[in-house]
């Protein structure tokens, strides 16, 4: 393609430039809405799934179960992340978030409308694990896509603020999921709940989608991107040069990923399952609990971001990983049964130190990618870290709290933290923009 038929097809060159405020809003709504739709399923895992979707013989049996479909999303992830991230390597941010939100969207909608293990057997599982399977692979692609809509965005010294909008789409995403619920669970009757009650979160967020696809449809590309196309430096295999020209960040970046996701899928997934069975919390209770610790995760993300731009990504997320392998220490002493104040703590102070974490991710991982690479790139590594940090963090949690205690569900936490402690050290500062 010669150069005037990529500036005319620019809408960067036909059109206005996007506002702060319209980037900001579209890569908010956009992971609001795909975490909203992930996270219905995590909360369905422990609460319904195990009851409606596999045998009831063994109880224990089929919550993991339920928590192993949970886990394939994570492995969907990474393949999501090459396929969009190809697309958006290659033809543009802004029509790879529309096509990624709209697989989240649709595998959500049909997961409200699948039959039960009463009405169909073992199909009813296998149908559920697709639908699983879908989500992820939409999810592999939007995450990306939606920290570079930001950062690439953003103005000198302000690109982890900016980075930081995508990733307040997390506990956004989770309040809105567990208020749903919780919600549910006020206004209709257990049998409700279980009869059709639980469908309605994953019908609804249709309603969300359709949201979301309107304002993304609004954006125009990334100046960065245009860049790109305007210098003819895409490559034809995005995957296959991040594979060959950036191992080293790729496993790296992998590694980075790692502490955060075993910490966020501890205290939310396993936390809730432990505390509802072995702690004796009724669902009410620890939903409330949840919501009330969630506030402070979505307080930190904007704290670390600020730090982020005045210290730099590095040492930001050096002082979080440190406070997380501490609290790994801490864990059985405060996820306790009858004692409402140390598991508020123990839930707010691990969330708000998942905030911490999160909140410069994105821009650290972006970073350590130049532009022609780096949706592929980011992604792969947000999502690798995906499947080792926490696709198996609950069902590892709960065999590990059964067979030898919670403290040594603290000590698999402080482990996964020293392991990206080390590779943030190794990593250094990212070569291509201002730490």
């Amino acid at each position: 393609m010669n150069s005037k038929a990529v500036m005319s097809a620019s809408p960067a060159a036909a059109g206005p430039v996007n506002s702060p405020a319209n980037v900001l809003f579209a890569s908010l709504i956009g992971t609001t809405i795909e975490f909203f739709d992930f996270y219905i399923y995590a909360t369905a895992a422990v609460l319904v799934f195990p009851k409606l979707f596999f045998p009831s013989s063994d109880a224990t049996a089929a919550t993991l179960q339920s928590l192993a479909t949970f886990a394939i999303a994570f492995f969907a992830r990474p393949v999501g992340s090459a396929i969009f991230g190809h697309y958006g390597d290659r033809i543009g941010r802004k029509a790879t978030l529309v096509a990624a939100l709209l697989t989240m969207g649709i595998s959500t909608v049909v997961i409200g409308l699948l039959p039960t293990y009463a009405a169909i057997g073992t199909m009813a599982p296998l149908l559920l694990a697709m639908c699983r399977f879908g989500q992820g692979l939409g999810l592999g692609g939007e995450w990306g896509g939606a920290v570079l809509l930001a950062t690439e965005n953003a103005p000198p010294g302000k690109r982890a603020w900016y980075g930081m909008f995508p990733q307040l789409g997390a506990p956004i995403g989770f309040f809105l999921s567990g208020g749903t619920f919780l919600l549910l669970g006020e206004v209709l009757s257990e049998a409700q709940f279980f009869s059709y009650g639980w469908r309605i979160p994953f019908l609804a967020s249709a309603l969300l989608v359709i949201v979301g696809l309107y304002v993304r449809l609004k954006i125009t590309e990334t100046p960065e991107f245009q860049k790109v196309l305007d210098r003819h430096e895409r490559v034809k295999v995005p995957v296959m040069e991040v594979f060959g020209g950036h191992a080293g960040a790729l496993v790296l970046g992998t590694l980075i990923a790692l502490a955060t996701f075993v910490l966020f899928y501890l205290m939310t997934v396993f936390a809730l399952s432990w505390g509802t069975s072995a702690l004796g919390y009724s669902r009410r209770e620890f939903l409330l609990l949840q919501l009330f610790a969630v506030l402070f995760f979505a307080l930190t993300i904007p704290v670390s971001a600020v730090l982020a731009d005045r210290h730099g990504r590095r040492l930001a997320l050096i002082v979080a990983t440190v406070g997380i392998a501490v609290f790994g220490l801490s864990m059985s002493a405060l996820f306790v049964a009858g004692n409402v104040a140390a598991v508020m703590l123990f839930l707010a102070v691990g969330l708000g130190l998942m905030g911490l974490t999160y909140g410069p991710l994105g821009t650290m991982l972006s970073e350590m990618f130049p532009p022609a690479v780096r949706y592929t790139g980011a992604s792969l590594t947000f999502n690798i870290g995906g499947i080792l940090g926490a696709s198996l963090a609950p069902y590892a949690a709960t065999w590990l709290a059964t067979h030898y205690g919670l403290g040594h569900v603290g000590y698999y936490l402080a482990a996964s933290a020293v392991l990206t402690l080390a590779a943030l050290l190794l990593a250094g500062r990212p070569a291509r923009q201002p730490a």
